[in-house]
């Protein structure tokens, strides 16, 4: 298979076969970073927009209707091949990331809704040719006010993305540079996030095999498209 070959996938069945910590795609090594998230914004951390505050032990993210965009937290930190994890729970928000960027403008990010989640290698250049790409938009099932594990994995040029018992991965030359600023973003009110952990990461020799025995989820309808007008109403 073309390593460039999108590659869609769902865990389901295949967690109980392989064991909640079996590696995937990574190997985890030494640890990076690690915060419990319990006490607000960590001091290193940088809040481009939005506002962020210590909520029963977790940190909760809302965004500002004067920003007119959504809330946005990040680590400026420089990461290599790397393994993130973390738990999130929404709490009115209409969705939430996780996102790295490259060393100019965005890389890749798991988005997460009430009703999916989406894998994908970012547009890194807005106004030029380049376009983000899909590797997966899937079914979930993320119950608000419930906490949900949140998975990240980055080595060479393969990134997977996995949300509770769903998983997308994919590949691309944009993931040899180098992993930055990784964070947090959230639109609407609000959501919250607990126990991060980031750590260096080695490829699985076996990800292909592991890989090979991934059932394949059911994908998601499409977002929305920003500005399309409904059926019947002219646009605004």
């Amino acid at each position: 298979m073309n390593t460039r070959t999108l590659l869609l996938f769902a865990l389901a069945a295949a967690l109980s076969a392989h064991g909640a910590d079996t590696p995937l795609l990574a190997i985890p090594g030494k640890v990076i970073y690690e915060s419990k998230l319990d006490t607000g914004l960590p001091a290193n951390w940088k809040a481009a927009k939005g506002k962020w505050e210590s909520v029963e032990g977790a940190l909760r993210g809302s965004e500002k209707p004067e920003d007119k965009h959504g809330a946005v937290a990040r680590l400026p930190n420089k990461l290599g091949d790397f393994i993130a994890e973390y738990e999130v729970k929404l709490d009115g928000a209409k969705g939430t990331t996780f996102s790295i960027n490259a060393v100019k403008d965005h890389m890749a990010r798991i988005m997460i809704g009430p009703n999916f989640v989406q894998v994908q290698r970012d547009d890194n250049d807005h106004e030029g040719p380049d376009k983000a790409v899909v590797f997966g938009r899937l079914k979930a099932d993320i119950q608000p006010g419930t906490w949900h594990k949140v998975r990240m994995e980055m080595v060479g040029d393969t990134m997977l993305g996995q949300v509770d018992e769903v998983i997308a991965a994919g590949s691309s030359e944009l993931f040899k540079q180098d992993h930055m600023a990784p964070g947090f973003t959230v639109a609407g009110q609000s959501a919250e996030f607990r126990n991060l952990k980031i750590t260096e990461a080695t490829l699985n020799p076996e990800w292909e095999k592991v890989k090979a025995t991934l059932p394949r989820g059911e994908t998601a309808p499409p977002a929305p498209r920003p500005g399309a007008a409904k059926k019947g109403k002219k646009k605004a």
